[in-house]
């Protein structure tokens, strides 16, 4: 699951669409793209940005609720708090040389 994450977090597009659902988290796919476009200058194709969103999914960061024929997604922190814990929390001092 970590690489997947690390794999996510590597793309800048990637981290922008995470700011975006951070500012406004629950947004439609026509609404990250047009965000991306008037905020960042970033002109892609929906479906460009469905597959980012794909990326962003399968390592846990954004999760997406269908309602009608529209399908919104959600930020989630959770795999961050992981890997924040992991290197932020000192480990316990090892017995032995």
């Amino acid at each position: 699951m970590e690489e997947e994450l690390f794999k996510a977090l590597a793309d800048p597009t990637r981290r922008v669409i995470l700011d975006e659902l951070t500012e406004r988290d629950g947004q439609s796919l026509f609404e990250i793209c047009a965000r991306l476009a008037t905020r960042h200058g970033l002109t892609l194709s929906r479906q460009a940005v469905s597959q980012h969103l794909a990326v962003l999914e399968t390592a846990g960061l954004v999760t997406a609720r269908r309602e009608g024929r529209y399908k919104f997604h959600h930020l989630d922190t959770r795999p961050l708090e992981h890997i924040v814990t992991r290197w932020l929390t000192p480990a316990p001092p090892k017995d032995g040389p």
